[in-house]
């Protein structure tokens, strides 16, 4: 599981197709500047925010053929979630794992032909999605499984 605590420039693969961009904090008398700076918005159609309604809570597992979405946390911290859809039920080796934070800025790349997921890790998480679909593509390109078919989402004590 990648753990974002830095900030640096560039993009690092999350196994063969799932890519972190990352980007970086500035911070001086004036305030701050979040920023992603090697994110293009090129391939991007539509975007959508998603709050849950406390910390903990799960949404998962949503998958698309032909749609990709690029995840970004405006507040608060997440664990995602990303499985390719012919990965075998229950397969938690399959499944990759990233934290989103408001305090590192990144950019996480799902490609189309993975589920996605995600659980809010810190109360008034805001994530934002950016889809390559519209929404008339996405609801003809919409699988989804139960939450628990891969069930990463428990706390990892260390």
């Amino acid at each position: 599981m990648w753990h974002i605590c830095e900030n640096w420039r560039g993009v690092a693969l999350v196994g063969d197709q799932i890519e972190l961009i990352r980007g970086g904090l500035a911070v001086d008398d004036r305030g701050s500047l979040r920023f992603v700076n090697d994110f293009s918005f090129a391939e991007v159609k539509r975007f959508y925010q998603v709050e849950n309604h406390r910390q903990g809570f799960i949404r998962a597992w949503h998958g698309h053929e032909r749609e990709g979405k690029y995840v970004y946390a405006v507040s608060g911290s997440a664990l995602i979630g990303a499985v390719p859809l012919a990965a075998a039920i229950g397969d938690l080796a399959a499944v990759k794992k990233v934290v989103l934070s408001e305090q590192s800025p990144a950019v996480l790349w799902i490609p189309p032909g993975y589920y996605n997921g995600f659980m809010s890790l810190t109360v008034n998480t805001k994530l934002m999605f950016f889809s390559t679909s519209t929404l008339e593509e996405s609801r003809g390109d919409d699988i989804r499984k139960d939450y628990d078919t891969w069930n990463i989402w428990q706390e990892d004590f260390r």
